[in-house]
């Protein structure tokens, strides 16, 4: 069990050096690939489109093929993707490069979350694990690549970070083999039903988070110090979105499993609003750190609730699928409309504003019977 969530994690944290890196290479150095803003605006955003259309059809591969056989697919696209950005050849392989990096993206999420909720039991804890191994690579991309770049160039960097990317491949075929069901009932159709209030949630704090917050971080801080400080400060809040997810994850995911998904999921909502509220009124750091730490805790409650409140394995991967599904719909969309609006509203009062409207289907979560009653949780 461990090896299959440890291992799938690993090759996901592998795979995100070049993602993670081309968001903090690609706009400074949009002119030396030969891009424009609006393609730069493209490139970053397209890999999530992709993954919005491509969950049900990667869940239903996923069941045909097996978990481990697509993890090992996923590895092979996820270095194609990233020595490809290193090769500076133009806007049309980069996109093809990023759709196929959205491919790699899909199969990695979906089949991590699968290995992490296989079992009940300690569901939150093995979720939490799991998003933290994740995040290293994030991390150590930001970190790393971003001062090492300056030393090879931006195009080098991505071919160098191709390589520990290349290991996840080798990783993958470690994955336990696993038996593979017919069933036809394992098939998934995505359904364009109106989304539930828990549903809405996950769409407005990946709109509010990879949108919103990400795009407007350095132009709040701008108002308040000096250019150079608002950078630094911005970029440090910006990796704070990983360092979240890698310790807020496994932390809330233990806090789960012993007093309920549903009760600590409840708290980290309220605190998502306050982060958003004090944004608002421009305590940017303060709120910043509360939105960031407690979003990181919703990663790993979000399938743990799942997990908990759903007898059926196949109805836990479709929920699953739905619940990513609208995370990265609202992180596509976060950016676009963010981009959008900043002529007529501000930053902190576009983040308001999303409070104000996580509040409303955060009452809505709580008056619904979504996951009413979770099945299991350790007393």
């Amino acid at each position: 069990m461990w090896k299959s969530v440890i291992g799938s994690s690993s090759i996901m944290s592998f795979a995100l050096l070049g993602d993670s890196l081309i968001y903090a290479i690609l706009p400074v150095y949009a002119e030396t690939f030969g891009l424009t803003f609006v393609m730069v605006g493209i490139l970053l955003s397209i890999n999530r489109f992709v993954r919005v259309l491509t969950y049900g059809i990667i869940n239903n591969l996923i069941n045909k093929f097996g978990k481990k056989n697509m993890c090992i697919l996923a590895a092979v696209l996820a270095t194609l993707s990233t020595a490809t950005y290193g090769l500076s050849l133009g806007f049309i392989p980069l996109f093809i490069a990023r759709i196929v990096w959205g491919i790699a993206y899909s199969i990695l999420v979906l089949s991590t979350l699968f290995y992490a909720v296989e079992y009940k039991q300690k569901a939150g804890i093995r979720v939490g694990i799991s998003q933290s191994i994740q995040r290293i690579g994030s991390i150590l991309s930001l970190l790393v690549g971003t001062w090492y770049v300056t030393y090879v160039g931006p195009e080098m960097i991505f071919i160098i970070m191709a390589i520990p990317t290349s290991l996840g491949i080798f990783i993958a075929f470690f994955l336990p083999k696993e038996k593979i069901k017919e069933n036809k009932d394992n098939s998934f159709k995505f359904q364009f039903k109106k989304p539930n209030s828990f549903e809405c949630l996950y769409f407005l704090q990946g709109y509010g988070v990879d949108g919103l917050f990400a795009i407007t971080v350095t132009l709040m801080l701008v108002e308040q110090t000096q250019l150079n400080l608002a950078v630094l400060g911005g970029g440090a809040l910006l990796a704070l979105r990983h360092f979240g997810e890698a310790i807020a994850s496994p932390v809330f995911g233990i806090i789960a499993d012993y007093i309920g998904a549903r009760k600590v999921f409840i708290i980290s909502c309220i605190l998502v609003v306050v982060g958003f509220l004090l944004i608002s009124i421009e305590m940017i750091v303060t709120g910043a750190i509360i939105l960031l730490i407690f979003r990181g805790a919703m990663a790993s409650l979000g399938p743990a609730l799942i997990a908990q409140s759903i007898n059926n394995n196949n109805k836990v991967k479709n929920d699953l699928s739905r619940m990513q599904t609208f995370r990265d719909l609202g992180a596509a969309i976060g950016p676009i409309v963010t981009g959008a609006t900043l002529s007529y509203f501000s930053p902190e009062i576009q983040h308001l504003i999303l409070g104000i409207i996580f509040t409303v289907f955060f009452i809505f979560f709580l008056n619904s019977n979504t996951f009413k009653e979770s099945i299991y949780s350790i007393r």
